[in-house]
């Protein structure tokens, strides 16, 4: 744990009892601070003081003995409006923060030098996070990984000079972290995501610049629109990634054909044929941690070695098994057609099977990859409206289930004969139809494989 130091002998409200909550209170009350916390909700109060934790309704509160309020990242701080408490913050004239940004005053008090990976993007940053940790502590480094990936961030160890801490990064997060000041920042990408949160594509951009804006050396991909501009108005040391290479400047990071080279043309990374990092945009990925791994002191051989033993994440474009020829894929975390065709942009003679709780625009942005489809299995919800994008332009099957699913499509891609046939989940949908979280969908894909049969 990172006792919140920075806050001894101040009174502090706390809104949200969480993981991320809960963790930010035994933070403070180790450093010495007191701590007035609140849920909106019941069952978190209560699971809170279950844990010995006191929570007090802050309606009720003294807001001017405050120094801050410390808002969990899920709360909304503008759009669609402020939670109740920020109008209280504000007329009170305390600021308003988050955990990443209780770690950041640690860190200037304490190791102002302590190495800090901080990683967003709209796509890809919990790849490049996993990855970038797995490459430092594959080389002997002390690795303390967190933020939005999982652990909060004030459960880790504290900064120290030797210590890195790699930290992946939502917009929420960063929206309540004023103060941050990373090592290296790295921003992937950005397409519109969270607008209800933000309320307009350029405040999301914004928002997600601040990230690199007070780094030490910015990584930035720079394939799209917003991406690019950031990097443009960056003044500061930076590395800009290019998945495709087209107009590579000075210093730059390009990506082709699953290598990664300097502006140069030398080879500082070989990514093909790693099938944890399957796809053009592990390819940005990968090329993101690479230029933090260099800045940090990794050789040529540290980082080669860190690649081929990266074992990938669950549910994201996750190998499972092959079966003769057939290969199973796990990309359950695909919720959305943005992601799924990254999916389908990495394989052909594709299984695939689609379906659940259908976000905006369905599955019809992916006609151009339906190509690379040899047949579709439907399940859940959205199978009325997948099966009308679906007809006359590509064979499918409604299976209703997963289950029916798996079945039908590993019997199938083992009798077509090909060369490479792949059985694809990547449902392009969230799961709360017919499953709680896309990690339970995944988790029961994988089940589903194992329990397959060798052919005869």
């Amino acid at each position: 744990m990172t006792p919140a130091t920075t806050f001894a002998g101040q009174k502090v409200a706390l809104f949200g009892l969480g993981g991320s909550g809960l963790a930010t209170i035994r933070s403070l009350l180790a450093g010495g601070a007191d701590v007035l916390a609140w849920d909106d909700n019941a069952g978190s109060r209560d699971r809170a003081r279950d844990q010995g934790i006191t929570v007090t309704d802050l309606r009720e509160a003294d807001w001017s003995g405050f120094s801050a309020l410390v808002l969990a990242p899920g709360v909304p701080l503008t759009h669609p409006e402020p939670h109740w408490t920020v109008p209280l913050a504000r007329a009170a004239g305390i600021a308003i923060i988050g955990d990443i940004e209780i770690y950041c005053r640690e860190r200037a008090a304490l190791a102002p030098e302590a190495p800090f990976v901080a990683i967003t993007g709209t796509n890809g940053k919990s790849t490049t996070t996993a990855l970038t940790a797995h490459l430092l502590r594959h080389a002997g480094r002390d690795v303390q990984m967190g933020g939005n990936i999982g652990t909060a961030i004030l459960s880790l160890q504290p900064p120290a000079p030797n210590r890195v801490h790699v930290i992946e990064l939502s917009s929420f997060q960063i929206d309540l972290t004023p103060s941050l000041a990373p090592s290296i920042g790295i921003l992937l990408n950005l397409t519109p995501d969270h607008l209800d949160r933000h309320g307009t594509m350029e405040n999301y951009a914004a928002i997600k610049e601040r990230l690199i804006a007070g780094a030490e050396l910015a990584v930035v991909g720079v394939d799209d629109a917003y991406c690019a501009a950031i990097a443009e108005r960056r003044t500061g040391e930076r590395v800009r990634i290019h998945v495709e290479g087209h107009g590579a400047a000075a210093g730059d990071v390009v990506c082709s054909a699953g290598t990664v080279r300097g502006a140069d043309g030398a080879v500082i990374a070989q990514v093909s044929g790693i099938a944890s990092l399957l796809g053009d945009h592990n390819l940005q990925n990968a090329a993101a941690a690479v230029a933090a791994a260099r800045r940090l002191g990794l050789t040529a051989d540290e980082i080669a070695a860190g690649l081929q033993s990266f074992p990938g994440l669950a549910h994201r474009m996750e190998p499972l098994r092959r079966i003769g020829p057939v290969r199973f894929v796990n990309d359950s975390k695909a919720t959305n057609a943005d992601s799924t065709e990254k999916a389908l942009l990495a394989f052909r003679d594709i299984h695939w099977i689609v379906g659940g709780k259908a976000k905006e625009g369905g599955i019809a942005p992916l006609a151009p990859l339906f190509d690379r489809v040899a047949h579709a299995y439907l399940i859940g919800a959205s199978s009325d409206a997948f099966a009308a994008t679906l007809e006359g332009r590509l064979p499918f099957t409604r299976c209703e289930t997963l289950e029916a699913a798996t079945a039908a499509a590993a019997e199938a891609a083992r009798a077509s004969g090909t060369e490479a046939p792949v059985v694809l989940l990547s449902p392009a949908c969230a799961s709360y139809d017919q499953f709680p979280n896309f990690e339970v969908r995944g988790d029961r894909f994988r089940a589903l494989v194992a329990a397959l049969p060798e052919p005869g």
